[in-house]
């Protein structure tokens, strides 16, 4: 009797109500949506402005600063941005943030349609880009998790990436190909995907925060609004601090955004003196983002297949290999395949990152942890384009390649020499 009484509530028990498909989740897809364009025009002018820096001075040198500038932005308003999107509304901050990138690249587009545009406007717009990038980042991260359910985290995170990979691949052919109709119109362009995400944006509804979510995050507030400003800003490179595999993860990732960073300036520059038109120069950097495409493909397989640390390094060595063979110089097909190669890995390594360190922290600090960790790999990306953009002014663009190569690969013997990164393994919980 008791055992048909435990069926008889066993079956009167409420299930949970499973989650539905990732595909019918209108506010996921809505943000998702939007930002396409956006990536898209990120994409287009990430190409067009060395050429433009390029015409202006003719100096490879203020091309990489240029770049140089962007990135060192981002790097001073990293740990701001992670505080803000702990404390703030996510949603209206990404608002923000594409508003901000549309009326920065706007001004260019009409700079240059009424002939006014100089260096110094470029250099003020690539502050203003800089400076609103880890709070876009890191902003949209925490707001896809608000949106999908954790069991989806890892599909949503790849589609994420075949967003990133396709405006990676359609972006650059494109961008060349608007530039030589007219040098400010893929500006014009990417002003309107920016202004389309805005819009998206605007209409995504995040769900309330649940009760206990509320009482987790109430639980800590009050003592971290107490502390400093500036030790507020540090809690989250404190979080990955203090753990040596978080540490060696995120040092190893800013090594490999160095040496990545300055590739596509250096094959512009390799490419140009080659003779190679802008079309041309476009079609040949898309391979990178057809990779990537592609290597979406591979996320699971090769999370599977390897351990992530394992997975880390074997990136970097095989990296390390296709930088130095940009050296031989033959012409844009060959760059086209060696960047292909390049796009391969990365959809892996990006999510690799996310379950690796980013999962690890708790929800309250995880804002200030994606910005900490960001700001690190922003400051290695920021010293090698400004490192690259000396190095092609004063060595030959087979020489520059050589140099990055070789950082490469010492990167690559110290991180396996990190135990903690060697012996790393996948978190029990995760379902990729």
């Amino acid at each position: 009797m008791s055992d048909s009484g435990g069926a008889v509530s066993r079956l009167d028990k409420p299930q949970a109500p499973a989650d539905p498909p990732l595909r019918k989740n209108v506010n996921f897809q809505l943000l998702w949506a939007g930002s396409v364009p956006a990536f898209l025009g990120r994409e287009i002018v990430g190409l067009v402005y060395p050429l433009v820096v390029l015409a202006i001075t003719g100096s490879p040198g203020w091309a990489g600063a240029f770049g140089g500038v962007q990135i060192f932005a981002s790097l001073v308003c990293g740990m701001p941005a992670g505080a803000l999107a702990d404390r703030y509304d996510q949603r209206r901050l990404l608002l923000l943030v594409e508003t901000a990138r549309s009326l920065a690249t706007s001004s260019v587009a009409a700079a240059y349609f009424l002939h006014e545009l100089t260096l110094i406007h470029l250099l003020l717009v690539a502050v203003v880009l800089g400076a609103v990038q880890p709070v876009g980042g890191s902003t949209r991260m925490l707001l896809v998790r608000s949106l999908v359910p954790g069991r989806q985290l890892t599909a949503a995170l790849t589609q994420e990436e075949v967003r990133s990979e396709a405006a990676a691949m359609a972006g650059p052919p494109l961008g060349g190909f608007l530039y030589a109709v007219a040098s400010g119109l893929p500006f014009l362009v990417a002003a309107g995907g920016f202004a389309v995400a805005a819009g998206c944006t605007f209409f995504v509804r995040p769900p309330a925060r649940t009760a206990g979510a509320e009482a987790a995050g109430g639980a800590r507030r009050p003592q971290q609004d107490e502390l400093p400003l500036l030790r507020r800003m540090l809690v989250g490179l404190h979080v990955l601090w203090r753990r040596p595999l978080l540490r060696s993860g995120m040092l190893f990732g800013a090594a490999m955004n160095t040496v990545g960073a300055p590739i596509i300036l250096v094959v512009v520059v390799q490419l140009r003196d080659q003779g190679v038109g802008s079309g041309t120069l476009g079609l040949a950097t898309i391979g990178m983002g057809v990779g990537g495409l592609a290597g979406a493909l591979l996320v699971k397989p090769l999370h599977r297949m390897l351990a992530p640390g394992v997975l880390l390094l074997s990136v970097g060595a095989v990296e390390a290999v296709l930088i130095a063979l940009l050296a031989l110089g033959r012409g844009p097909w060959w760059v086209a395949g060696l960047l292909f190669l390049m796009g391969l890995n990365g959809p892996s390594v990006r999510v690799l990152v996310d379950i690796l360190i980013f999962r690890q922290v708790p929800d309250e600090q995880r804002g200030r942890a994606v910005a900490a960790c960001m700001t690190v790999f922003g400051a290695g990306s920021s010293l090698g384009v400004l490192v690259g953009g000396q190095l092609l002014q004063h060595l030959s663009p087979a020489t520059a390649v050589l140099v990055l190569a070789a950082c490469e690969a010492v990167a690559v013997g110290i991180g396996l020499g990190a135990r903690s990164l060697r012996k790393a393994v996948w978190p029990e919980d995760m379902h990729v």
